[in-house]
């Protein structure tokens, strides 16, 4: 590992499958430790902006749609990324509307060529099609920048330098096993990761589709409802569940989940997806190296109370948000992308078999400069 780099001011941004806005945050970072956190801001979409996005979903490019929804995506991230003028290199996850790793590939729609254009600084981009192409499943990415999590916390003496769980709620569950007394993140036994199963993107679709609202507000809604078991116990047994991991998912693997829960009541619809996450969570973690003894939780399901509570319940170990631990749970994955970004700068590795599944370490990632020159 060197550990002679500079560190480096970057700016990640990151448009999860919930389709509701852009998250961008500052770190500062040599692409392995984090020297610090910077500011951050949240750029949403618009009605119209979001009903384009989700008209796009499954859609890859060429298909009626993409290129209005690639558009949005690029416009959008440009607004917000121009108020970090202090950024020196912009890490642009661009907005998944496909992944089928076995399949067609993976596919996130914007281009960061343009995109450097538009901010004049470099842009790493495209982070997900070399791990592809080299027989990985593109996801989770995070899992290397929660290495570097555990060891900054490690550091600042929030959390022993142990091994932890990071757990991942957008719209996808992911979970990243890491251990921070390893050397670098690509070490042997340093991370596993993979993703768990659905997590608010059917919630989120329920409420839209049954209350016409964007999601259910502080778990109210769940927490009024009854889980049928029954159902829980039925979605559980898809082969997604005992495939041995990496694995990934896309945002509608589940297409036949709202099925299942059209003749509950809305709260018990609800109350049901809630315990479809947590028992997803909880059959995951049977694949971890070891029990961890804290599960941290980030990204937008650790503001939901049922949630929070269904795992709570449902997991052997401690749960927490990763604010008790120093973290920014709604910035995570954006300074993610920024972390990333530095290690493509450096051709340090993004992804590796114990998280993608790929072969050996991948270096994911395209550079391009405002001045047209790429790699």
């Amino acid at each position: 590992m060197d550990k002679g780099k500079a560190m480096i001011r970057a700016l990640g941004m990151m448009s999860g499958t919930s389709l509701d806005g852009v998250d961008a945050a500052l770190i500062e970072t040599d692409g392995v430790r984090i020297g610090g956190f910077g500011r951050s801001a949240y750029r949403a979409y618009s009605g119209n902006e979001a009903a384009v996005l989700h008209a796009a979903r499954g859609r890859w490019p060429g298909e009626p749609g993409v290129a209005e929804a690639a558009e949005i995506t690029r416009a959008g991230h440009a607004d917000l990324a121009k108020a970090f003028p202090e950024a020196e290199v912009v890490g642009f996850h661009g907005q998944t509307f496909a992944h089928e790793p076995r399949g067609r590939g993976t596919h996130q729609a914007g281009d960061g060529a343009h995109l450097a254009r538009d901010l004049d600084r470099p842009v790493v981009w495209d982070f997900r099609s070399e791990d592809v192409r080299q027989g990985g499943e593109g996801a989770p990415l995070a899992p290397f920048f929660h290495w570097a999590c555990a060891d900054w916390a490690a550091g600042q003496r929030l959390l022993p330098r142990a091994p932890v769980a990071f757990l991942n709620l957008g719209g996808v569950g992911n979970v990243s096993w890491v251990d921070p007394t390893a050397e670098a993140p690509e070490a042997e036994g340093a991370c596993l990761a993979f993703d768990t199963g659905p997590a608010n993107a059917p919630l989120d679709d329920l409420m839209r589709t049954r209350r016409d609202v964007a999601r259910d507000e502080g778990g109210a809604l769940a927490r009024q409802g009854h889980a049928d078991a029954g159902v829980v116990e039925q979605f559980l047994q898809h082969r997604f569940f005992e495939r041995k991991p990496p694995k990934s998912l896309d945002r509608d693997e589940f297409s036949d989940l709202p099925r299942m829960v059209a003749g509950l009541s809305d709260a018990d619809a609800a109350a049901t997806l809630v315990a479809v996450i947590a028992g997803s969570v909880a059959a995951g973690i049977r694949w971890l190296p070891a029990p961890p003894e804290t599960v941290l939780v980030c990204g937008g399901g650790r503001s939901n109370p049922a949630i929070m509570e269904a795992l709570t319940a449902t997991l052997p170990c401690e749960v927490q948000p990763v604010e008790a631990v120093g973290l920014d749970g709604d910035m995570l994955e954006a300074q993610a992308f920024g972390w990333l970004a530095v290690r493509v700068l450096n051709g340090l590795p993004t992804s590796g078999p114990s998280t993608t599944g790929a072969p050996g370490p991948v270096c994911g990632g395209r550079i391009s400069h405002p001045r047209g020159l790429s790699r």
